[in-house]
């Protein structure tokens, strides 16, 4: 991607459905600079100083929630964290109300992650502040697309590719309840990327094919057979109101990454999971572990670059790129 036809100049980083190939672009190519403070001796740069973010979790998040607080205190925001559990929220206040009282503080970024689908756009309709989807219900979860695709993107070299057009990506498992899955089958298929959604009838979206632009299997093997990327993706039982699969022993034996069937993929394929990983039920341990072929350590890593990149456009509010970047780090 070209660094200087890249810029920002969204209020809201609200999903990647509807994001172009430019405005993705500009995140990536910010997210580069911003990995190399994480590796600096004083990990510190002044980018957001008298910038304020709140991070406001309804769900629980590991994380998701240290990196992004990590990201903003690494520019020297003051970064404010509110969980449900601990607020007025527990007391029964609406979101409308804790969004009245977050406009009074006049936060410059406000991260939510909300168990309704939607809830970061109804922000975006309430406050000034810029609104960050840290995942919302069975919708989105943008950030964790675009770490995914910086992953991708570090890799292209070794899988002899310059870009992501025409890549094979497979995302498998628990596509149905799966936010992770729209964001990236949204934004890969906006590279250029071919996608697959692989997994059991119970567990995959009506019309995802029409909905989504991708492939569908019901037969792991099948779905795995000359891959590039395969993502796999957590089991959300919690999530999960009635009986999806016989039982968790028998969705491995069916839909588990072993490493038998790594074995179909191309031999450079990566293997990605958002985590937290639930080992001998969607990846056994050899496999999660396996120093050529997993890069799910790596995803973490860039997790934080990533929500610094993503800190950086909305709060500094205008259109950016990677060589205006440059001048503040």
């Amino acid at each position: 991607m070209d660094p200087e036809q890249n810029a920002w100049t969204r209020r809201h980083m609200l999903g990647m459905d509807g994001l172009a190939r430019h405005e993705i672009g500009a995140i990536l190519d910010s997210a580069q600079a911003f990995r190399d403070v994480n590796y600096r001796e004083i990990k510190k740069v002044p980018t957001l100083r008298g910038k304020t973010v709140i991070n406001l979790f309804y769900e629980n998040s590991t994380r998701t929630r240290t990196s992004f607080e990590l990201a903003g205190k690494r520019m020297s925001a003051d970064v404010i964290n509110i969980s449900a559990s601990s607020s007025s929220a527990a007391k029964g206040e609406t979101l409308l109300d804790t969004v009245a009282t977050l406009q009074a503080m006049r936060p410059d970024v406000v991260v939510l992650r909300h168990g309704d689908s939607g809830a970061p756009h109804f922000l975006a309709r309430h406050l000034d502040a810029g609104i960050i989807n840290a995942g919302d219900g069975q919708h989105e979860h943008p950030t964790q697309s675009l770490l995914d695709l910086l992953t991708i993107q570090d890799h292209l070299e070794e899988m002899g590719k310059s870009s992501f057009e025409g890549m094979n990506v497979a995302i498998c498992g628990d596509v149905l309840h799966s936010r992770v899955a729209r964001s990236n089958a949204f934004a890969l298929r906006t590279l250029g990327a071919n996608v697959r959604f692989v997994g059991p009838p119970t567990l995959m979206p009506s019309e995802a094919t029409k909905v989504f632009g991708v492939t569908v299997h019901h037969n792991m093997e099948e779905g795995l057979r000359g891959v590039d990327v395969i993502i796999m993706l957590r089991l959300q039982l919690e999530r999960m109101t009635s009986a999806y699969l016989p039982s968790v022993r028998e969705y491995f034996a069916y839909w588990g990454l072993t490493r038998g069937r790594l074995e179909l993929t191309q031999p450079h394929a990566l293997v990605m999971h958002p985590g937290p990983i639930n080992r001998g039920v969607e990846i056994a341990s050899d496999v999660a572990d396996n120093p050529n072929r997993s890069v799910i350590l790596e995803q973490v890593a860039n997790g934080l670059a990533v929500r610094m990149a993503v800190l950086y456009h909305l709060c500094t509010g205008a259109a950016r790129n990677s060589a205006q970047l440059g001048e503040s780090l």
